[in-house]
């Protein structure tokens, strides 16, 4: 069973920054993706960033520009450096990983528990 555990959640005033990790029980490279969601209050979750097997990466319009996602292989970790930080971005956010598992294309995904992120005004 994979396993993937957040940290770096926290309250920041707007404008600041914080640095989210993902460690995961196995070689991240064994992913074919690994993604930043959020989820507000009253809201549904949103995929907020994505990286890919090999490096390629991909924002929401909501953060292009401020937030960063990279990824250290050899400490099976995954990053979001968040920047000019809004309160709007105020959300839990989760990490989660998916893995194509046969020719038919279904999916194995993997969620961590998820970090909480308050940003004030």
């Amino acid at each position: 069973q994979v396993q993937l555990v957040e940290s770096g959640g926290g309250s920041v005033q707007a404008g600041g920054s914080l640095r989210l990790s993902c460690v995961a029980s196995r070689n991240i490279f064994r992913f074919d993706a690994v993604d930043w969601y959020r989820q507000a209050p009253g809201k549904q979750r949103e995929l907020v960033a994505t990286m890919l097997n090999g490096g390629a990466t991909n924002y929401a319009d909501s953060v292009r520009g401020r937030f960063i996602i990279s990824g250290d292989y050899a400490q099976n970790t995954v990053y979001l450096q968040m920047n000019s930080l809004k309160p709007e971005d105020t959300a839990i956010y989760y990490c989660h990983a998916s893995k194509v598992i046969n020719v038919e294309g279904a999916r194995a995904d993997h969620w961590g528990q998820g970090t909480q992120v308050i940003v004030s005004s």
